[in-house]
């Protein structure tokens, strides 16, 4: 969403907000199709008792409130009725079709693909402009392709907050810049936190120790070297760009086209990424890095294996059959994958009100009680057409609550300013930005997976998010928890000209 900057004294720390969320038209709060069916119910059982149809009046009356009841009662993360019936059923068909279970290796399809969403995916390595390897994903059902490049970002510890004010800027303005880039569909910004093995470090050591140096010194390192894995964290960040193959207007394209055109664009995104959003140093993830990434996603024992190999000075020979579990199953609220049982939770609503710039800091550090966490923010970034069509709508759904009644309540006072401010900063030229959240917490022992659900609920509302489970889709979102690129939108079933209604 289009970011506001509130600063009332130049000495006071920066805030944020202004986070929206576009609203559709409707009276009473109903929202579109609720005002469709109080409008049209109301017309109907007019006529009926116009006609003196009483008998049939009666029934009609009790499926309007209760069509009424189901569209237009929501929950506190917005959910109506018809969303989460609609949710139980589509979780009982997929149960019914055993589609919720996937077994890998010999005794299947030969292979440990990654299940679920990405069982058709296709990977490919190329190299840049710069000469880099990266990886592609193809997503051939819907013809995304996605490219991920791993940074390393500087961290807000001990640093000014003029420099946090300049890194916000820069990155929403890259984000900005995402929208005028033709073909990009979505980014997404992944950080990982995990047990630290200790192997990176002892390369490092073993790689910089000088043989003429002091015992004492050796055996200071040999000491650091052994305990510092204890209680350790190693934690990783990604930002992945996820492009659209074909465009309405362009000629049609082969994968080796789309790939070519990226092996183009990918230094020009990662200069400008590592440049002035505090990223850090900005490399594309190559075929083995990912495969890697996503084999200690689902189990994460292979973590201390991978880098036993790399400690060794061997590299791991993974290919992208090899990077899935040998089984996983997906229950209501929970997913068990190889030796290790994961939870995910999506944001259903941003921070009200003003944050300051560390406001995810807690929620982004490692807990102990979560063996290895994911926090997956998702962005769509909007072109300008696409910008101002959604927040003059916004803007007129907003006027229209306030105008429909004599007394309008605070909520929609401040609600019509909101999207008042948000088309004044987008008519002078700022980005508009669709995102969300997805938070997957994994541990290795089932019965710790309470104490991580309640860390991860705590920390979330210590972030002031509104967070809820990812009920009947838990593997959709662990593998959106991965730095896939991927655009849960684009494979639903329901479109989302029509979510955007309900």
């Amino acid at each position: 969403m289009v970011l506001v900057v509130a600063n009332s004294e130049a000495t006071a720390p920066r805030r944020y907000g202004n986070f929206r969320r576009p609203e559709s038209p409707g009276v009473l709060g109903l929202g579109t199709a609720g005002t469709v069916i109080l409008v049209g119910g109301a017309l109907i059982i007019a006529l009926v008792v116009a006609l003196g149809l009483w008998l049939v009046a009666a029934p009609l009356v009790l499926v309007w409130l209760l069509a009424l009841g189901a569209v237009g009662v929501r929950d506190r993360h917005g959910r109506n009725l018809a969303m989460r019936v609609g949710n139980r059923v589509g979780w009982s068909m997929t149960r019914r079709r055993g589609q919720n279970l996937y077994r890998g290796g010999p005794t299947t399809h030969g292979s440990f693909t990654p299940p679920g969403i990405l069982a058709t995916t296709k990977l490919h390595e190329a190299r840049d402009a710069y000469d880099r390897p990266f990886a592609v994903i193809e997503y051939p059902a819907v013809g995304h392709y996605a490219v991920a490049v791993e940074v390393s970002p500087e961290g807000a510890s001990l640093v000014d907050a003029d420099q946090v004010d300049v890194w916000v800027a820069g990155w929403g303005q890259w984000l900005a810049n995402l929208g005028q880039e033709l073909g990009v569909v979505g980014a997404q910004v992944t950080v990982e936190t995990a047990p630290d093995t200790g192997a990176r470090l002892k390369r490092e050591v073993q790689r910089r120790l000088d043989p003429n140096a002091p015992d004492l010194a050796k055996a200071v390192l040999g000491q650091v070297v052994h305990d510092y894995p204890a209680g350790a964290s190693l934690d990783r960040a990604w930002v992945t760009v996820t492009f659209r193959g074909q465009s309405a207007a362009g000629p049609k394209r082969t994968t080796a086209d789309v790939i070519a055109d990226l092996a183009s664009r990918l230094p020009g995104l990662t200069e400008t990424l590592a440049g002035s959003t505090g990223a850090g140093a900005a490399t594309p993830v190559t075929a083995q890095g990912l495969c890697e990434i996503v084999r200690t996603a689902y189990d994460p024992g292979a973590a201390a294996l991978l880098d036993e190999i790399h400690d060794s000075g061997q590299q791991p020979d993974l290919s992208w059959n090899d990077a899935g579990p040998a089984a996983a199953e997906a229950s209501w609220d929970t997913y068990r994958h190889d030796g290790a049982v994961s939870r995910s939770w999506y944001m259903s609503s941003a921070p009200r009100g003003e944050v300051f710039a560390n406001v995810l800091t807690r929620l982004l550090s490692a807990h102990a009680d979560v063996d290895r966490k994911r926090i997956a923010i998702m962005y769509q970034p909007l072109s300008s057409v696409e910008a101002a069509a959604v927040v003059e709508a916004d803007k007129r759904a907003a006027d229209l609550r306030v105008n429909a009644t004599n007394r309008p309540s605070s909520r929609a006072l401040a609600a019509a300013r909101a999207s008042r401010a948000t088309a004044d900063e987008e008519a002078r030229g700022a980005g508009l930005v669709d995102f969300g959240m997805v938070i997957t917490a994994t541990v290795t022992d089932p019965d710790r997976l309470t104490a991580a659900r309640v860390a991860v609920e705590n920390l979330a509302a210590g972030a002031r998010l509104l967070i809820r489970p990812a009920w009947g889709s838990q593997d959709a979102a662990f593998a959106a928890g991965l730095p896939l690129g991927l655009v849960l939108r684009s494979h639903s079933r329901v479109p989302q000209e029509i979510r955007r209604y309900l």
